[in-house]
């Protein structure tokens, strides 16, 4: 049997970044490498379906009945409005409780080898008028997976993540650049990672392209995933 492994947090630099893709991609290998994975969406906004845990499911090869019992903790909000979590749940009348979110995390920690955690939009994004996403991160101590999109306004966005993320002595295991469309510059792409490993000084766990194909995208992503399980401390 493969050592205990608590949890991971992929933290998106933004919407749209890839976030759900990378977690659904890491709770394969995992589930791979025979750990008991599953993964965790804390706000789903923008629809009242469990949208990207049901994606992470679709990328790992597991039907949701195997998992059905776990989905309320795995998905501890739906809010219809795309937005910010804050906003979302104050439109829908409800207020988002990180108690909550701690009480479910910790439920699903004690029933499986590994729990990946999909961020909510950006490490600073308000869950309500008090926490940030990152508030979580910081109070479950998990470490953090830092998933950029591989385009322009990279570096700014990967730098700000990493400087908060630091600023609240989170570990960072590394950050994943990530193409979500072929309407890359290669020039950029390609001098992204370096700029940011010589600012930064952290780990660049690698970069992934952009494939609609979702065996021929994992295949190109498990020697990256390998990185990350071998980062955890």
């Amino acid at each position: 049997m493969p050592r205990r492994i608590n949890a991971i947090f992929i933290a998106g630099t933004g919407t749209g970044v890839g976030k759900t893709v990378i977690t659904g991609l890491l709770a394969r290998y995992a589930k791979e490498k025979n750990y008991r994975a599953i993964t965790q969406k804390w706000v789903q906004t923008g629809t009242l379906h469990t949208q990207d845990f049901d994606r992470h499911l679709k990328l790992m090869n597991v039907q949701k009945g195997e998992v059905k019992k776990y989905v309320p903790a795995a998905v501890c909000y739906r809010f219809k409005h795309a937005s910010s979590p804050h906003l979302a749940a104050a439109l829908a009348k409800k207020q988002v409780s990180s108690a909550l979110i701690v009480r479910s995390f910790n439920s699903l920690a004690k029933k499986f080898d590994m729990v990946i955690v999909e961020g909510v939009g950006g490490a600073l994004v308000p869950l309500n008028r008090k926490n940030l996403v990152i508030d979580i991160v910081k109070k479950l101590k998990l470490p953090v997976v830092v998933v950029a999109q591989n385009s322009l306004g990279a570096i700014n966005h990967t730098l700000l993540t990493i400087e908060a993320l630091r600023a609240r002595k989170i570990k960072i295991l590394g950050i994943i650049f990530n193409n979500t469309d072929n309407n890359v510059d290669a020039q950029v792409a390609g001098d992204n990672p370096g700029i940011i490993k010589a600012l930064s000084k952290e780990r660049i766990l690698g970069s992934l392209g952009f494939n609609k194909d979702d065996n021929a995208l994992y295949k190109k992503f498990k020697p990256i995933a390998a990185k990350v399980i071998k980062a955890i401390p």
